[in-house]
């Protein structure tokens, strides 16, 4: 994946994942709420890796 693409399904995974925290908050659902913290924690590793990614283009280009 590319680095936009990457941080586009992070930051997807990120809404899903605190979608699913307060859904299972409400409904006092400890199993889907600890779904959606992994959810929300892989959000926000593919959202890093897209920066990582733009960073080491970034390096590349100006060599």
């Amino acid at each position: 994946m590319g680095s936009t693409s990457d941080k586009i399904s992070g930051k997807a995974n990120e809404i899903a994942g605190k979608t699913k925290q307060a859904v299972g908050k409400a409904a006092d659902n400890g199993e889907m709420q600890a779904k959606g913290a992994v959810q929300e924690a892989k959000g926000k590793g593919q959202v890093a890796t897209g920066k990582v990614k733009d960073k080491l283009k970034g390096a590349v280009d100006r060599l």
